[in-house]
């Protein structure tokens, strides 16, 4: 048996890409890299990229929006989810945007600690989009002497406050505490003591930024209040909520040096800041700070220029609705990774991993998934593997089945039967006259959900929907290019919306061919599903033959629905006998 260690291995053509962006001092666009769950996008950053953006000049940031779901995270001895992050607790807006500002304020200090950085480079960029003089007065106010009788003049100017603020605020923190800051990147050079009261300057000067922003968003609490509580939109208080990450962005892009300081920051798992709760009325709601986030950085790349922003990303609404909700279709630099191709991941796997026999069984079923690659081979490394293989008349293919079922357990049905709780909250919807009535005017099932308040019913509908969709979908084999077609009617069904929401994979029906590369074992999967759910006599009425020939037709409208067989049932999970 095969015991080679598993590495990552590199993807030339990819890291060229990023590594190109990544070593521009400045770009005009944030760059998007997107794609399937388990391709390896993250294991392609974390231990190919990232360490070699962190030597010499370039230092980069890196937060991951998921490291706080605590359950689905290998920061906490878990594994990534294969279904969206969307199926998860998700994590509040608070931690998320502290995980943010700890991260620029880390690279921001390290600019001091360089000298890119001075406290007249922070006022003149805090100036540049905010009013500072109250705010100024009110911190020197507060930083005063209780004795002291000195006034500040109403003539003095912006400057002066300015620095006279830093002065009090200096003399107020620990002088240890600054040089904490600071730390080995002045300890380590020959600095005089002209620099170092420089580098001292513009510590204090950060902290009063912040200490300005602060104060200005505290100004808005009550409408940050009322605008979460009527669930409306605020331009204003939205970028209110992002003044800070902005000012950090803005200092250290206009600081980017070549070949002496070139930061740049990757935003993995970007999604979850947009599913983000609120625990109090201290912010405005996630989707609003990511809307406004994404929006600040794309403002700051078009009209200056901005540090190189990466994103990552596994949510389908960033291949393509993204683009349009900001604007237009050049608004990203889209990049969009579907791992390997059969022949790439052959050339790595076989025989160092797998033989030549045992290839042609994954490749098959499961296809060159790199994360289902290094699970199976997991499994295989197992004392469960040689356990299976003692057992009489046990193959590599019953390993296979295995993991299969791990997958039809674990990640299939729980994602199916949120599909059919939101196929459920949209008949109930319906109901409630929440969906507008020329949606629900035309002739296909799913516009005539049930019109009484009858859960089981409701139930038994929404189950009648999505077997018949997966059905169709299945029987076309994934081949749907509504895109092409220009049948994007079948985005206002909500089994596809449904699907498309909780389904482990990245975009179930946006392939632009049939029978892509990996997408088989989907099909078994489904298809068990679909064996398995208890139908019911409302599934055996002749409703459901007049509507799978319709949704076979919508699904693949380049196929004769007649010509569409019926999908035999692969039993996998019913067979699963493991632990």
């Amino acid at each position: 048996m095969v015991s080679k260690a598993w590495r990552i291995i590199p993807r030339p053509l990819l890291e060229t890409i990023l590594n190109n962006h990544a070593k521009t001092h400045r770009v005009h666009q944030p760059l998007l890299l997107h794609g399937p769950r388990g391709v390896g996008k993250t294991s392609l950053i974390l231990h190919r990229v990232l360490n070699k953006w962190n030597t010499g000049p370039h230092i980069t940031g890196y937060v991951d929006f998921a490291q706080s779901i605590e359950d689905h995270h290998p920061q906490h001895g878990h594994s990534f989810p294969w279904t969206s992050w969307s199926g998860c607790p998700p994590p509040t807006l608070p931690t998320l945007r502290t995980q943010l500002e700890n991260c620029l304020e880390s690279m921001a200090e390290k600019g001091v600690s360089l000298g890119t950085i001075s406290s007249q480079q922070i006022f003149t960029t805090l100036n540049k989009w905010h009013g500072l003089n109250t705010a100024l007065r009110r911190i020197l106010q507060s930083n005063a002497p209780t004795r002291s009788k000195t006034a500040v003049s109403d003539k003095a100017s912006s400057s002066v406050l300015w620095c006279r603020a830093v002065c009090a605020l200096s003399a107020r923190l620990n002088a240890n505490e600054i040089d904490g800051v600071l730390g080995s990147g002045v300890k380590g050079r020959n600095v005089s003591v002209e620099e170092t009261s420089h580098f001292r300057e513009a510590v204090v000067a950060l902290r009063l930024a912040k200490e300005v922003i602060r104060m200005q968003q505290g100004w808005r609490d009550n409408a940050v209040k009322h605008l979460n509580r009527i669930g409306g939109f605020s331009r204003t208080l939205a970028n209110s909520a992002t003044d800070w990450p902005f000012l950090l962005l803005d200092l250290l892009s206009s600081a980017s040096e070549i070949d002496y300081f070139q930061p740049k920051l990757v935003l993995n798992n970007i999604e979850v800041l947009k599913q983000a709760v609120l625990t109090d009325d201290s912010t405005v709601s996630g989707s609003m700070y990511h809307d406004s986030l994404l929006w600040r950085i794309i403002a700051l790349g078009a009209n200056e220029s901005c540090l190189p922003v990466i994103l990552v990303t596994s949510d389908s609404y960033y291949s393509d609705q993204a683009f349009i909700d900001f604007g237009y279709p050049e608004i990203f630099i889209s990049r969009e990774t579907f791992g390997w191709t059969p022949q790439e991941a052959k050339m790595h796997m076989v025989p160092d991993y797998f033989s030549q026999s045992e290839w042609n069984v994954v490749v098959e079923v499961l296809g060159p998934s790199p994360r289902h690659l290094f699970e199976l081979y997991a499994l295989k490394q197992s004392n469960f593997y040689q356990r299976v293989l003692d057992e009489k008349g046990s193959t590599f293919e019953d390993i296979v089945d295995a993991y299969l079922a791990f997958l039809q357990v674990t990640v299939v049905n729980p994602a199916m039967d949120k599909a059919l709780s939101l196929l459920q909250k949209f008949a109930n919807d319906a109901r409630n006259g929440k969906i507008p009535e020329d949606r629900l005017q035309f002739g296909a099932p799913w516009r005539h959900p049930p019109r009484t308040d009858n859960p089981a019913l409701c139930l038994e509908w929404a189950k009648l929907q999505l077997l018949d969709f997966v059905q169709s979908l299945v029987n076309a084999e994934f081949g749907v290019n509504y895109l092409g077609d220009h049948s994007l009617e079948i985005l206002d069904d909500p089994s596809s919306v449904a699907l498309l929401e909780v389904f482990p994979y990245y975009s179930l029906m946006k392939l632009k061919k049939p029978k892509a590369d990996g997408f088989s074992f989907v099909k078994k999967l489904l298809i068990s599903w679909f064996a398995l759910c208890p139908k019911g006599p409302i599934l055996h009425s002749p409703r459901i033959s007049g509507y799978s020939k319709m949704s076979c037709e919508m699904a693949c409208p380049g196929a004769d629905a007649n010509e569409l067989s019926e999908p035999a049932p692969v039993l996998v999970a019913a067979s699963y006998t493991g632990p």
